[in-house]
C-alpha cells in the first residue's frame, strides 16, 4: 500500500509538473474593421461592443477595432471577412446593392423616414437579408441605423432643377441614381476620404446623416444642410460564417447578448446624435432647416421612381418586404 501511495503521488506530482511546463491555450485574436472614424458613434459603439466580448469571454476572444478605414477601405470590408481575411467586421450593406438588390432596402426614398417606420422595415427584411448573408458566408450580429438622411450643398437649393451639374458624393445604388435623376454628377466617395474630396472640389454635395457632416466638419466647405428625412440605412456588424462556426456554444451565447446590448445602445446613440449633429452643423456656420416645398416635391417625384425601380429589382422578395412592412402601419 506504502509503496502505491508513493507511486500514485509520484504520477500526480510529474502530470502536475507537465501541466505547469504546457503553454496557456492562446486567446483568438479577431480584427474587426469599420469604415468610419473613431469618434462617429458607430465605431464607439463597436468598440464597446468588442470590450463585452474580451471581457465576456475572459481573453478567450479578444476583438481589436480598426476605424476609419485604417486596415480595409469601407468597400473592401464586407469582403474581407466573407474571405476570412479578417473574422468580424462593419458594413453599410447598401453599398452592396449591386450584388443582391434586396441589400438596398434601407435605401428606398421615403419608404421608412423615421426611427420606428425603419425599425418595422428592418424587421420586416430581416430573415431575407440574413438567408442572403448566410449564403455568402456572413452571420449579421448586430444592426444599427444612421440618423434620417439630409442633402448637404454649398449654396442655396430650393428645388431639383438648381441641383443639376453638381458634383455629388454617392455611396451606394441609391445614391448615385439619385443623383442621375436629379441632373448631378455622381462621384463614389468613401466616408474617410468626405473631407478632402470637398476640400479639393471633388464633390459638392451628399446626402447623409447629420452625424457625418458633422464628424467631417464638412462646414469648413458646404454650407447648406436640408432636412428631407429620405431613409435611415443600416450598418451591419458581421461575422464570417467559420469563424462562427468555429465558436463555442458557450462564446457563441456571450457574443450574442453583447450583441443585443450593443444594438440598443447604437440605436439610442443614433437617436440622441440627430439633434446634437445638426446644433453642430449650425454651430460650425452652416444653414441647416428642413427642404422648402418645392424640393420635397422634386425629391418625392425622384423617390417614386426609385421605388419602383427597387421593387422591379428586389422582385417577390422585394414585394414581399414591403407588404410585411406596410402590414405593421
Amino acid at each position: 500500500m506504502k509503496l502505491t501511495t508513493k507511486l500514485m503521488t509520484g504520477v500526480a506530482s510529474a502530470a502536475v509538473a507537465m501541466t505547469a511546463a504546457l503553454p496557456a491555450v492562446a486567446a483568438e485574436k479577431w480584427d474587426m474593421p469599420m469604415a468610419y472614424s473613431a469618434s462617429n458613434f458607430h465605431s464607439e459603439n463597436g468598440v464597446t461592443f468588442a470590450e463585452c466580448v474580451t471581457k465576456g469571454t475572459q481573453g478567450d476572444i479578444e476583438i481589436t477595432v480598426h476605424p476609419g478605414g485604417s486596415l480595409f477601405a469601407g468597400a473592401d470590408i464586407k469582403r474581407a471577412i466573407q474571405t476570412g481575411q479578417v473574422q468580424i467586421g462593419e458594413r453599410l450593406l447598401s453599398g452592396h446593392q449591386n450584388e443582391n438588390a434586396l441589400f438596398g432596402f434601407d435605401s428606398v426614398p421615403f419608404l421608412a423616414p423615421s426611427f420606428d417606420d425603419s425599425a418595422n422595415l428592418f424587421e420586416a427584411a430581416k430573415p431575407a437579408i440574413e438567408k442572403v448573408l448566410d449564403e455568402q458566408n456572413l452571420v449579421m450580429l448586430y444592426a444599427v441605423p444612421w440618423p434620417p438622411q439630409g442633402l448637404y450643398f454649398k449654396k442655396e437649393v430650393n428645388s431639383v432643377a438648381d441641383m443639376e451639374g453638381i458634383k455629388f458624393r454617392s455611396y451606394n445604388n441609391a445614391t448615385s441614381r439619385l443623383a442621375e435623376l436629379t441632373g448631378m454628377l455622381p462621384v463614389t466617395i468613401e466616408a474617410a476620404e468626405i473631407s478632402q474630396a470637398f476640400a479639393t472640389g471633388v464633390a459638392e454635395s451628399m446626402i447623409s446623416s447629420g452625424a457625418t457632416g458633422y464628424d467631417r466638419k464638412v462646414w469648413e466647405s458646404l454650407t447648406h444642410f436640408y432636412e428631407v428625412d429620405a431613409w435611415l440605412p443600416y450598418n451591419y456588424v458581421m461575422v464570417n460564417k467559420g469563424v462562427w462556426e468555429g465558436t463555442s456554444d458557450a462564446h457563441k451565447g456571450i457574443i450574442t447578448s453583447c450583441a443585443g446590448e450593443a444594438q440598443e445602445r447604437g440605436l439610442q446613440a443614433s437617436k440622441d446624435y440627430t439633434q446634437f449633429t445638426m446644433d453642430g452643423l449650425a454651430e460650425g456656420g452652416m444653414t441647416v432647416g428642413p427642404a422648402g416645398d418645392e424640393l420635397m416635391s422634386g425629391l418625392r417625384s425622384v423617390g417614386e421612381t426609385m421605388t419602383a425601380e427597387w421593387l422591379e429589382a428586389a422582385g417577390e422578395e422585394g414585394k414581399a418586404i414591403v407588404d410585411a412592412f406596410k402590414a405593421m402601419e
